[in-house]
């Protein structure tokens, strides 16, 4: 079986030119257009996607041969944490990146929970500018909701708007105050950035450590309620609604919350929501050994939970998939349960996970999921010229095998840090190019890092 498409420069007509590619025979899928192509071709002129290329153009260009492999637009993840400025011992903007390229996505939306913190246009600057010299895909930050995250007063949002962000959000934290919430909503959509948020009551997760339920009560350990989450998501949603602002609300673990969004939506209540992988696929009887790597927040819940995640994924109650990518140095997870640090990595395993939960049991389409990780992803981020294949489109691809097997190892995951569930596990699914404004970056066994 095909490891990675074969890279042809066909030199017999000329010399190749890198500004042009020809993706041959794959099997295309655009969700944004409703495209699916048994089999078809995708061009590139100048990292934009073209609808044909010349007798002449096709002779000097690049050709990736995708036949039985899929072709479909970058993936795009909305929730990731690349650790820098602050704590690059767990993770790079630059190996980050490697990270995402190898797992077919062209772009990400960084987390503001840095050292110091998202909340100056200085920090913004220099988050910008080392995407801008290290990293292979495109990285978008996200500036803070309030001053160092702390829930106490608002950050300055037009400025960090001027600087570059995306979006804001106090990831990690959650602004435990109403009226500052309300403020802070009110202040974000008068620069059309969408809020996104972290639902969780502090008050109720207290030292917490895993769901509230049997499995906490079985092995003594401090649970952590679904009505955290809950509250803070109705909270949210009534301040949409009386400001007809956006909010996004974070990593969705609890089927309540998923009604509840429900119920918003068929109300016209302009909010939106996420689901991770691990979310999808785990529960929180994983954690009867006490193993850290799966320690996470928000928690993994009961199996009713989850089927309650799938469903939202199912009737577009849940709009997006994000990964919540959060490295973690293999020592500060090789620890006591209660001590080790919340999260897990995933932007390496996200496509297989999401086709063993999703596709192979036959829930949705191959088309529907690329959609939570493509055009869903831009529109929700006000990303127009990404996650579609339409000509003039950003030329930001990516190819991928959904027969081969690979195992998890510490050996060929490109993050910096290892604390991935489905270590040591085999998965099946392996993007095999990722493509980056027309660029080659990832050709299925290494990453092409700039110069």
């Amino acid at each position: 079986m095909r490891s990675h498409p074969r890279v042809q420069s066909p030199t017999r007509h000329g010399t190749r030119d890198p500004s042009l590619l020809w993706i041959k025979g794959g099997q295309v899928i655009d969700p944004a257009n409703g495209s699916d192509k048994k089999t078809g071709n995708v061009y590139v002129v100048d990292g934009k996607i073209v609808s044909s290329l010349s007798e002449s153009q096709r002779r000097t260009a690049t050709v990736v041969e995708a036949s039985e492999l899929i072709v479909c637009p970058g993936f795009i993840d909305a929730h990731v944490h690349l650790r820098e400025p602050g704590q690059p011992h767990k993770e790079t903007i630059e190996t980050g990146s490697w990270a995402a390229a190898a797992g077919g996505f062209t772009s990400v939306v960084c987390m503001p929970n840095t050292e110091p913190a998202c909340d100056t246009i200085g920090t913004i600057q220099l988050i910008c500018e080392m995407a801008a010299r290290k990293a292979i895909v495109h990285v978008y930050p996200t500036g803070c909701l309030t001053v160092g995250r702390k829930g106490q007063q608002l950050a300055p949002l037009g400025s960090l708007k001027q600087a570059g962000v995306i979006a804001v959000s106090d990831d990690g934290n959650c602004i435990q105050s109403n009226e500052l919430m309300r403020r802070a909503v009110e202040y974000a959509s008068m620069f059309d950035l969408p809020v996104m948020d972290h639902c969780q009551d502090s008050a109720l997760t207290e030292d917490a450590v895993i769901n509230e339920g049997v499995t906490s009560l079985r092995l003594g350990l401090r649970g952590w309620p679904n009505m955290a989450e809950d509250s803070i998501v109705a909270r949210n949603i009534i301040l949409s609604l009386y400001s007809d602002a956006h909010i996004h609300m974070q990593h969705i673990s609890s089927a309540y919350s998923v009604e509840l969004i429900r119920r918003a939506k068929e109300r016209g209540i302009p909010v939106t929501a996420e689901v991770t992988p691990h979310h999808l696929a785990l529960t929180d009887t994983c954690l009867n050994d006490f193993d850290p790597r799966f320690k996470m927040n928000p928690p993994l819940r009961t199996e009713a939970d989850r089927q309650a995640l799938i469903g939202g994924i199912l009737d577009g109650t849940l709009d997006i998939i994000a990964t919540d990518h959060a490295p973690h140095a293999d020592y500060e997870k090789d620890v006591e349960i209660d001590a080790a640090p919340f999260g897990v990595i995933g932007l390496e395993t996200a496509l297989p996970v999401l086709l063993d939960t999703l596709i192979i049991p036959k829930r949705c389409s191959l088309s529907h999921l690329i959609s939570l990780l493509t055009h869903k992803p831009a529109r929700l981020l006000h990303l127009p010229h990404k996650g579609t294949l339409t000509p003039g489109a950003d030329a930001d691809i990516t190819i991928w095998d959904p027969h081969t097997k690979w195992t998890v190892s510490p050996k060929r995951l490109f993050s910096r840090s290892h604390n991935s569930p489905w270590l040591g596990q085999t998965l099946c699914g392996k993007v095999t190019t990722t493509i980056v404004s027309g660029h080659i970056i990832f050709d299925g066994q290494q990453v092409l890092t700039k110069t």
